[in-house]
């Protein structure tokens, strides 16, 4: 079968590799479309697990089935959620799924650039959800980053009513931008240092977008009727955006850290001013079975549309022009692989 070998972020190679076998407990699933992540670019992550076959924004059709299978069949419709809690840790059972030792080590063979995936046993059990008739496969590539989003902002406690300032205006923060008008945020600003993305932010409903600059402050109480923002998300993992969410953040707001920077960097905190306008700072990893159910209804209802967020597909083959894209930042919000 083929399948996108990484190498590296301007290397990936369209290689044949054996179709998986499947044991009795297992699926065969073949790939209909994958969405290429921003942290499959992020090479300091990535590249040290290099050559390997990424993409976990998976949506494609059960063609195997394992004897002792019951609950699926050849034909169903799924995505497939790559990490699975063990559901029985720790820190699962403090309701912190995202941290479990059992998800961060969980995924299945290979990643969703490939034609087929075999899906281990502990993902068929806690991971293969259906995917609705009202949810197209693209769309389905969605559920997983939007279930990120979510936990994201459950975490953060965001409220309807309140303003929010989402810092970076790629996918995740776009998403961020479509779920908190959803909850009913009064008004969502975004801010990039790329102008088409600001035009995505404005047609996806912010009240405004702006050109980071060193104003952002008071752009933002101009349009917050003179306060800063209840929430700010910063939805990208450069220190300057970081450094901008202390400044941004009105009195009792919160801060998510969405975003991670390289492993090994320090940022300074402007510890009295957090204390004395009891800023609260709260970071988010991953998404939840539960948080991937709830982005399912929230795509099948329509309540989050993602169509409009497809600026790009490729076959398998062209799978390196797709990861080009997306690292240089500048011409995509979403860019899938399909077969």
């Amino acid at each position: 079968m083929k399948c996108a070998m990484y190498y590296n972020n301007r290397d990936i190679r369209l290689e044949d590799i054996p179709v998986p076998k499947i044991g009795p407990d297992e699926l065969l699933v073949q790939m209909h479309a994958c969405g290429i992540c921003g942290s499959d670019v992020l090479e300091w992550y990535r590249i040290k697990k290099a050559p390997i076959v990424l993409g976990h924004e998976m949506t494609g059709e059960i063609v195997k089935i394992g004897e002792n299978v019951e609950r699926y069949k050849v034909g169903d419709r799924v995505f497939v959620s790559h990490h699975v809690p063990c559901n029985t840790c720790h820190y699962c059972l403090n309701g912190h799924y995202t941290v479990c030792d059992t998800l961060r080590t969980t995924s299945f063979d290979p990643g969703g650039f490939a034609e087929f995936i075999r899906i281990p046993r502990i993902n068929v059990d806690r991971g293969v959800f259906f995917l609705p008739d009202e949810i197209s496969y693209e769309d389905g590539t969605f559920i997983e980053p939007l279930a990120c989003v979510l936990r994201g902002q459950k975490i953060a406690h965001l409220q309807p009513g309140q303003t929010v300032f989402i810092i970076g205006g790629g996918i995740a923060g776009l998403l961020h931008l479509k779920l908190a008008r959803a909850i009913g945020a009064s008004s969502v600003v975004v801010t990039d240092i790329n102008k088409k993305r600001l035009v995505f932010a404005e047609q996806f409903g912010a009240k405004a977008a702006i050109l980071t600059d060193d104003n952002i402050p008071e752009h933002l109480k101009e349009v917050n009727n003179g306060h800063l923002a209840d929430m700010v998300i910063v939805a990208t993992g450069a220190i300057e955006a970081i450094n901008m969410a202390w400044k941004t953040a009105d009195r009792g707001g919160t801060v998510l850290l969405f975003a991670p920077t390289e492993p090994g960097i320090d940022i300074s905190l402007p510890l009295y001013d957090i204390w004395n306008n009891g800023i609260t700072i709260t970071t988010s990893y991953a998404g939840s079975p539960l948080d991937i159910s709830e982005a399912i209804e929230l795509i099948r209802s329509k309540n989050i549309i993602v169509k409009d967020m497809i600026t790009h597909r490729f076959p398998i083959s062209r799978a390196e022009e797709g990861f080009k894209l997306v690292e240089k930042a500048q011409d995509s919000i979403k860019v899938i692989i399909e077969p």
